[in-house]
């Protein structure tokens, strides 16, 4: 192929100095940050707008993410050599996700036992092409590593869309649901910002090194600061609740969205993987956004139903 006008004073062959080239602004954790800022506010400019005008678009949003991030992960098990019943769990994913709607929290419950049972009699019945013992003397050998597949995939159905069916009904309350929604996603972005730019600043004491090495406990006190006092002011103005709520919530808010990103963080080093896909420029796969947020989703419906 004949080299274009931007090839002119090169051959197509010749090497190019990456030195030469302009180098794009990475983070600490070697995102390309211009991209992953675009998305980020691209995707929050979507679920404003959505939730001013049809609120429960939610639940939509929620059965797709755990739809996406449910295929991603499956797919990265796969890769390392668990057998995960798709159909079953993506399916029963969506069931667990749309039963909230008529039947709230009995619809979820009842969705993921469902879901989990129909993945364990499916596993029963699946073998590995690549096994040696694949083809037994009988034509069917009993299933090598069941315990370790199905453990992984209740682990999934949980970890997805069981926890994503309770970011769906936040959306439910018939008073401050657009409000619930606004102050989980505000909570969790802004402790995600203040751990990053403190830990970027000043950090220098490790939390959990063995599983990941650049979160310090100087970023954790920014995620504090900043989540507690985002939950404070959201869930007062919007949600209509005393700030004692608020700093309650911004507290599990922290913990949660803490917790998630190191169990996501020590899943990926169980599969040797950075991230879980690629579908998200700057950030990885839709799950390496969704690791804070799902189980927020579960402290937040959880503290609003307990208390009055």
């Amino acid at each position: 192929m004949a080299a274009t006008e931007a090839d002119a004073g090169s051959t197509p062959d010749e090497p190019v100095d990456a030195s030469q080239q302009p180098a794009k602004k990475t983070s600490r954790a070697g995102r390309d940050l211009p991209a992953a800022i675009a998305v980020g506010a691209s995707i929050g400019a979507v679920l404003i707008a959505t939730l001013l005008w049809v609120p429960h678009f939610w639940v939509l949003y929620s059965a797709l993410a755990a739809l996406v991030a449910s295929h991603e992960v499956v797919r990265r098990l796969r890769e390392a050599g668990y057998l995960i019943p798709v159909i079953p769990l993506l399916v029963g994913g969506q069931v667990t996700v749309w039963l909230t709607w008529p039947y709230r929290a009995v619809g979820a419950i009842a969705g993921f036992g469902g879901m989990v049972v129909i993945c364990m009699i499916w596993r029963l019945f699946m073998t590995d092409k690549h096994s040696p013992d694949s083809h037994g003397a009988d034509g069917a050998p009993p299933p090598s590593n069941y315990l370790r597949d199905v453990s992984a995939t209740v682990f999934l159905c949980a970890w997805v869309p069981l926890f994503a069916s309770f970011a769906a009904m936040l959306v439910y309350d018939p008073q401050h649901g657009p409000g619930w929604v606004f102050c989980m996603m505000i909570a969790v972005v802004c402790s995600d910002t203040g751990g990053y730019a403190v830990g970027a600043l000043i950090g220098k004491h490790p939390m959990v090194p063995r599983i990941s090495p650049k979160k310090s406990w100087e970023g954790f006190a920014g995620s504090l600061v900043c989540g507690i006092t985002a939950t404070v002011l959201t869930a007062t103005f919007l949600a209509g609740k005393e700030w004692w709520v608020g700093a309650l919530l911004g507290l599990l808010f922290v913990l949660t969205t803490t917790l998630g990103d190191l169990i996501e963080s020590q899943v990926k080093r169980d599969l040797g993987i950075k991230d879980m896909g690629r579908l998200l420029p700057g950030h990885g796969g839709l799950m390496d956004r969704l690791d804070g947020i799902l189980p927020s989703a579960v402290a937040a419906w959880t503290v609003l139903t307990l208390l009055p």
